[in-house]
Order: structure tokens, then sequence, then C-alpha cells
């Protein structure tokens, strides 16, 4: 990640959810107490019945009539009523809200505990308040196929995760959603698997609710995973795959490492997600393949691994070409299919964890001639990301380099900007070169203040901030968006002992417990609705993006930094809806017309 020089079994699940722990500032702002609301996942956040069943088995929802689907074990009895031969207008009565129009959708069960809202969940007809909440944007099921219904959710300081109702309005509209005018097409939210978030996840059910509330179909919904090929800043200490000098034949390489932890992670992630995709990025190459000077910096001297130059003889550039051939051909052989493979993370910088400086000339060279053709001659599908890219100056350049050289540039899948380059005119740049080529925001920014002795803050402020790096990314045309470290503990230190520096995380574990935090929810209003292969549309009139997913469903995702608006107004799919919108909050509307 970016050093700047400048600064499922269980998815039913209440998920706990425990107060952040006050810190120092993070971006913008002081650290503060965030109350991460209730997690349940995928009813209204009080938790207190509103998780969605595997099966959609468990059932407030009532006994279905004529219009409803009584077949296989989705919600057949319950305490709130019936909904009468069509479903009910929406099944207004009864703690729970019977399934109404929405309906339940046969043996996969996808209404889940408390029915889904009606009419698709719309303009307050959906029964979606009460004891037992709301199935959140689908309620799937185990075994279920996902029936696109319509859905409200807000969130706000102490109040995350609320799942609302709308009523048509003949009002202005305070944002518009037109789907006439489309741009780039959606490739996946994601984040990155390091050593310390599993090890801080000290049980099963920490475990379990974690991967839950990451790639479940109702938490984030991520698309991608990011792998660190050897030690990242977030590893358990510093580690590549083959450390044996000299073995430019890889005799030596192993993942045994990663399978005590990477490993796990990632296959815990794939049971819950088994559509996941992977890309991966080594932060240093085997320490003989680099010459110094290091930069072991003030603190205890890590050998080789932090900073160093890539060497550049023809042996050394062939081996570790095919040390990244290795790691691929290995993850292959567990399951794991890594489509996409970064040289280098971040290759202008040296700094005080694993770490490697290229020249744009070497790093061109290594592309074209040595790694693309390795791949090749492997029989691998796997393509090459021109990234990972930070520094505004030398890695910009190094971005440009590959894109300008017709070989290079032939075996690019992918550019990966940091969050360091990611708000500069250097995109413009890149996309100029690009010709097509997707841009991926590749590590969202980590917040946090280097060389604070305080917890990492996780805070609101930090929460606003990523709305804004976000949206940012997506008006900027990037197709891909992946967070940095998805689980840390409350400190949030990495392996630098030189520069500590406190960094936030999507989830917080600690005494047995994870903490969604405020950066969480602000992910999972994009990532939970929209889908890979929705189209980015217009959204005007607010702080708003909008999205078209395959599947016809429009989406709407705000941020009201004023006071609360009972008379929110959205038009969207032909219709005014309006609903409560909270202060300084978020909201996401998904209407299927």
């Amino acid at each position: 990640m970016i050093r700047s020089r400048h600064s499922m079994a269980g998815i039913g699940l209440a998920l706990l959810v425990a107060a952040c722990s006050p810190g120092a500032g993070g971006p913008g702002g002081s650290g503060g107490t965030e109350s991460g609301g209730a997690a349940g996942t995928g009813g209204d956040s009080t938790g207190s019945a509103g998780t969605s069943g595997a099966a959609g088995t468990s059932g407030s929802a009532g006994t279905t009539g004529t219009g409803g689907d009584a077949t296989g074990a989705a919600g057949t009895s319950g305490s709130a009523g019936t909904t009468g031969t069509g479903g009910g207008e929406a099944g207004t009565t009864g703690t729970a809200g019977t399934t109404g129009q929405g309906g339940s959708s046969g043996r996969g069960g996808t209404t889940g505990t408390a029915g889904t809202t009606g009419q698709g969940g719309s303009a307050g007809r959906g029964g979606t308040t009460g004891t037992a909440g709301t199935t959140g944007a689908a309620g799937t099921g185990a075994g279920g196929s996902t029936t696109a219904t319509s859905t409200l959710v807000t969130s706000a300081s102490g109040a995350y995760w609320k799942t609302g109702t709308w009523t048509e309005s003949t009002g202005t509209a305070t944002v518009t959603v037109n789907d006439a005018n489309a741009y780039q097409t959606w490739e996946g939210f994601g984040g990155a698997f390091n050593e310390k978030g599993w090890t801080y996840l000290t049980t099963k059910a920490m475990q379990d609710q974690a991967i839950a509330l990451l790639f479940g179909k109702d938490g984030c919904n991520f698309a991608w995973g990011r792998i660190p090929i050897g030690a990242s800043d977030y590893a358990v200490d510093r580690y590549s795959l083959n450390e044996t000098a000299n073995d430019t034949a890889m005799s030596n390489f192993s993942i045994a490492r990663d399978q005590m932890r990477l490993i796990p992670y990632i296959r815990a992630a794939q049971a819950v997600k088994s559509n996941i995709r992977f890309w991966a990025s080594p932060w240093t190459p085997p320490t003989w393949m680099k010459t110094g000077p290091y930069n072991p910096g003030s603190g205890p001297s890590h050998s080789n691994f932090d900073g160093g130059v890539m060497k550049s003889d023809d042996a050394t550039l062939k081996a570790f070409a095919l040390y990244l051939v290795r790691f691929v051909q290995a993850y292959a052989a567990q399951g794991i299919n890594v489509e996409v493979v970064s040289p280098q993370n971040e290759p202008n910088y040296q700094q005080n964890y694993p770490s490697c400086h290229w020249d744009t000339s070497l790093f061109v060279t290594f592309v074209g001639k040595y790694l693309g053709p390795a791949l090749t001659s492997a029989n691998l599908t796997t393509k090459i990301m021109d990234g990972t890219l930070s520094n505004p100056s030398g890695d910009a350049q190094i971005g440009q380099g590959v894109l300008q050289d017709a070989t290079a540039k032939g075996y690019i899948k992918s550019i990966g900007v940091q969050w360091g380059m990611s708000d500069t005119n250097q995109v413009t740049t890149l996309k100029n070169l690009a010709g097509g080529i997707s841009i991926w925001l590749s590590e969202h920014k980590c917040g946090g203040t280097m060389g604070s002795t305080a917890p990492a803050p996780n805070d609101f402020n930090y929460g606003r901030d990523s709305w804004g790096y976000i949206t940012g990314a997506l008006k900027n045309g990037l197709t891909s968006y992946n967070a940095w470290n998805m689980v840390l503990d409350k400190g949030g230190l990495g392996i630098d002992d030189t520069r500590k520096w406190p960094q936030n995380a999507l989830l917080v574990a600690d005494s047995g417990t994870v903490t969604a935090t405020p950066a969480y929810y602000v992910f999972r209003h994009f990532s939970q609705f929209v889908d890979v292969g929705a189209r980015r549309v217009d959204a005007t009139g607010g702080d708003a993006i909008g999205f078209k997913n395959p599947d016809g469903s429009l989406v709407a995702i705000m941020f009201n930094s004023g006071a609360a608006n009972a008379s929110y107004v959205v038009s969207i799919g032909g219709k005014k809806l309006q609903f409560a919108m909270p202060g300084s909050g978020w909201a996401t509307i998904k209407y299927v017309p």
C-alpha cells in the first residue's frame, strides 16, 4: 500500500456490532466513538430476528395464500397473519410484515425470516418494519435463486443500515437518475487479504461473521480479492516464497507459509462467494533478486526485505517471471484462480516494510519480454496489471511507459492506481494511453495518522472521506474499486516498526467481537447492490451515484451532508420516490421498474 510522504455458514447469524474505540483524528476530522449499528445480514439493523435464514426457513412471514409460493421451506409458518389471495398489497399486517406481491419465491426460499417487501418493497407498502425487519436486498436462501427486489437502506452516525420505506411523490426531485446516459461498465468491488486480518479472527464464529459481512450476498458482496505474493506490510512478519539464494529454477518455491493463514482466509471467502475473482501483487521479490541500499530506517534491521532495487540481469528477470508463474500455478492447484498479477506493488517506493524500486525501462522490459511470455509459455490465461501505481511522478512514468510499449501493453488486463494517484490528472493521461484497458482503484486510502500512538480512528469522518474517494473514482471512469485491509485489530498497525501508522479497516476484531466501521457501511451501500456488469448512469441534483444493473434494476447511492430531510425525493425508473433521509447520512435505493 502507499506510504505517502506527505502525510457461509452463519449468514443468518445476528452479527455483533460493538462501538468503535475513540482515537486520534482521521482524515478531515477527529476521532470519536461510533456505533457500528446492528449488522443483521438481511434485515433491518435491530437484528432482532431480522436476519435471513439459510433457506428462508424461519417464518414470521405468515402463511401464503394462492398468490404466494408455499413450496420448499420458504417461511411456511409464522405469527404475522396470512397474506390473502394475491399475497395482499404488500402484507402490511403483523409484526413481521407479510410477503405480499413480493412473495416467497419457491424452494430456494428467498423470503428469509420476514418475507420480502411488498411489490418489491416499494412506496411504503412493503411491511418493511417491525420486530422482524426485512430481508435486505434479495433475501436469498441457501440454494435459492436471487429475484430482483426493490430496497431502501439508510445509514447515519449511530444508526447504520436501517431498512426504510418510501411513498410515491409529485414533489421536486432532490436526485434524478437518468439511465439514458450510461458510462463505464462496472467490474466489481473488492478488498485485500492479509495475514494480520485473519489472525485477529480468533474464533470460528468471528471468522464466519466477518466473511459473511464482507462476501455474503447480504453483506458487502465483494466480487474481488487481492492476494499478496509474499509479505505485505500487513503480514505477520517478513517472508517471500523462495528465499533460497540464486535458485533461478525455483526448485525451492513453496506456498506452505500461505497455507497457514492466507489460503484459509481465501477459502472461507470462496465458501460464501463461490464466484469470487482474484488478482495478486508482490510487495517485494525474493531478497536475492535485489541490490542495496536497503531501507531499514531507524528501527531494527529487516535484512533486505525493506527497499532495495530490482536487479536487471537476464537470469534474475527470468527467475522472477518464473516465481510469479509458479505462484499462479500453485494457487490454481488450491482451487484459487488468479486472473491478474501485478509485477510490483508501488514500484517507485522504497519503504521500511517489504518493498522494491524499479526503473521505468526495466519494468516495461520485464512485462513485455519476461513476464508476459512466461505466462503464455506456461499456458496460463492470467493477464498482467500495469501497476500498482501510487507515486504521481515515478509510478506514473512507469504506468505510462508500459502503455507506450506495444509489446508490454499487449499483455495488460488492467491498470491499477492506488489512492496516491487516483485523484490526480495522471489518471486522465493513463486513460488517453489505455486504448480501452480498464483502470482499477487497486487500494483505498488507508486513513489514520502517521506517528500516532492512538488506535486507528475508524470514525465517521473516515467513512465520510471514504465516500468522497469512492465517488471520485467512479466519476473519473474507473471500473473496479478495492478496499485495503478488510479486517484489523483496533490498533491497526502493520510491520513497519520505524514509522508507526495505525490504519483503518472495514471491520475491527477485538475481544471476541467483530465491529463494522462507518467505512464498511459506505462500501456496502455500493457493493451490495451494484452488480458486476452494471453501467454507471447519470445521477444529478445531489451528491449521488447511479447504476443500472444487468437485470434492469436501477441503483441510486446518495450522501446528505446537511440536516435530516423527511421529504427527500429521488426520481428513478419513471417514479418519484420520497423517503426520510438522515442528516449527515447515506441512502441506497435499488428500484426494479
